[in-house]
């Protein structure tokens, strides 16, 4: 999944979301759990948002993406903010540090885009592998109740600036997985004409049960689950689960 169409439409069509406020909310948890140093993974960083928002708060911001088109738009943003960030292309799923890190945040239903409960395992294990003893991992995932109630078999239609995207969803009932298909149309000043590209790729949800067993076989202590960007406990209708766990030592 190199997201190669989508890199150069992501900050548009994301442009509800307000990274400063998230990185605030990450903060915020790692501030209370607390954690003994300021080396921070951003685990599939995307176009580096998060990245320069984490780096704003203090901390050594390390980037991780697969997508080498998502991070010529990070790299971008880190020398506009000034911000001293070390951006890795690498798969996720593989990942291979200089050394290890004392916090890993995994945002943005990042985890959910890897389809192969085996992969997903892998990742839990490289994080476990490159986190100090006692530190910290908090992930996001879209909850089994948006897959099947929210994203499901619809269609969204976004109407932005620069670009006209066709959202599709066809939602697959077995895994909780819904294959996405998006179609961009670009408007060019120059021939007066729309470019059309398209970019395809599916989310799976993961039951909450099966993401706590495999943090306990990883390594990891469940501190807690909040709901929503909330600090509360999830509920029936919530559509974003936040995990944090600890590195046993």
């Amino acid at each position: 999944m190199m997201y190669s169409a989508f890199a150069g439409f992501y900050d548009e069509l994301t442009g509800n979301i307000s990274y400063e406020e998230r990185a605030s909310y990450f903060d915020s948890i790692i501030k209370e759990f607390k954690t003994e140093g300021p080396i921070l993974l951003d685990l599939a960083c995307g176009t580096g948002s998060l990245s320069v928002e984490f780096a704003r708060l203090g901390y050594d911001v390390i980037g991780v993406d697969n997508s080498a088109d998502m991070l010529s738009v990070a790299l971008e943003k880190k020398y506009e903010a000034e911000q001293d960030i070390l951006f890795l292309c690498q798969d996720m799923t593989e990942l291979d540090l200089y050394g290890t890190v004392d916090t890993t945040v995994c945002a943005l239903d990042s985890i959910n885009h890897v389809t192969d409960p085996k992969k997903v395992k892998e990742i839990f294990k490289g994080v476990s592998l490159f986190t100090v003893p006692g530190g910290l991992f908090l992930f996001d995932v879209n909850s089994p109740y948006k897959h099947r109630s929210v994203l499901g078999n619809n269609t969204f239609v976004y109407d932005c600036d620069s670009v006209y995207c066709v959202w599709q969803n066809e939602f697959e009932e077995k895994t909780d997985t819904v294959h996405i298909s998006l179609d961009f149309f670009a408007y060019d000043e120059e021939s007066d004409s729309y470019t059309r590209s398209s970019e395809q790729f599916s989310e799976r949800s993961y039951e909450p049960q099966w993401l706590e067993a495999l943090l306990d076989e990883t390594g990891f202590d469940l501190l807690a689950v909040y709901g929503d960007d909330s600090r509360e406990a999830p509920k029936e209708n919530t559509q974003r689960l936040i995990y944090v766990a600890r590195k046993r030592k």
